[in-house]
């Protein structure tokens, strides 16, 4: 990946802490540190999204060469949270939301999936009706890149023996996931992008709690109510920030 002037100066930031940090811990090599660095000041935000990364200024803050500093980027790139451009520039990942970017048709097609699950009520019909499912769930993160959606395509996966558990065990699990499913079309085309998360969220919790209340009801899920308490959290917060800077 060769190096470019980025188009925006990266702002200044400081690494210093995290060189600190990551060189007391033995045996890592000039890759690894650079990476530790680098990821760290993005996932904090003190390397904003969207910021081209000029290699010459990361090399002189991180201490490393160019050679080790590029695979680092590599990694990063893997996770996702850096960015190759076709010039081969590098720049820090942006956030991305998928409800405020789901377009008229996007929309139809999701409103299509609820009618298609809404006309295969019984457990026996739980095979065609997982198909317009698994399709409404990577809807919602249709726009959120690669990584994300393959991301959730693995644990959809991995949680299909639970949800078939609860769609085809629990007491009027079908009735309310149509429900749950319809409030969150309902976010989605108010382009509400929190009210939607807040609502699959709450969906998820749903088959979560109805599936231990059948296997393991003596079971304390504590961390599915912590887990969505951190949702309705920060839903809040964020509308309190707003109200807060008008």
């Amino acid at each position: 990946m060769p190096d470019h002037s980025p188009a925006q100066e990266m702002p200044a930031f400081s690494l210093e802490q995290h060189m600190m940090y990551e060189n007391t811990i033995s045996g890592r090599d000039s890759t690894e540190l650079a990476y530790l660095q680098l990821r760290r000041a993005i996932v904090r935000c003190e390397i904003p999204s969207g910021v081209q990364l000029s290699q010459r200024e990361l090399s002189q803050l991180t201490g490393v060469g160019r050679t080790p500093l590029r695979e680092a980027l590599r990694m990063l790139q893997r996770e996702g949270l850096v960015e190759a451009e076709p010039n081969h520039r590098v720049r820090v990942a942006d956030f991305r939301l998928t409800v405020p970017l789901l377009q008229t048709d996007e929309l139809r097609r999701l409103e299509g999936f609820l009618t298609q699950m809404a006309g295969l009520p019984t457990p026996e019909e739980y095979e065609r009706w997982e198909v317009p499912h698994r399709a409404f769930h990577l809807s919602l993160v249709a726009h959120a890149g690669t990584r994300i959606v393959t991301m959730v395509a693995q644990l959809s996966d991995h949680a299909e023996r639970y949800r078939r558990f609860y769609s085809t065990e629990a007491p009027r699990a079908f009735e309310r996931g149509m429900r749950e499913h319809g409030a969150i079309v309902d976010a989605c085309l108010a382009r509400d992008p929190g009210l939607a998360a807040e609502r699959l969220a709450r969906h998820y919790s749903s088959v979560a709690l109805g599936t231990l209340a059948v296997l393991a009801p003596e079971y304390d899920p504590v961390l599915v109510r912590t887990a969505l308490h951190s949702v309705m959290q920060a839903r809040t917060g964020g509308k309190n920030g707003a109200q807060g800077s008008e």
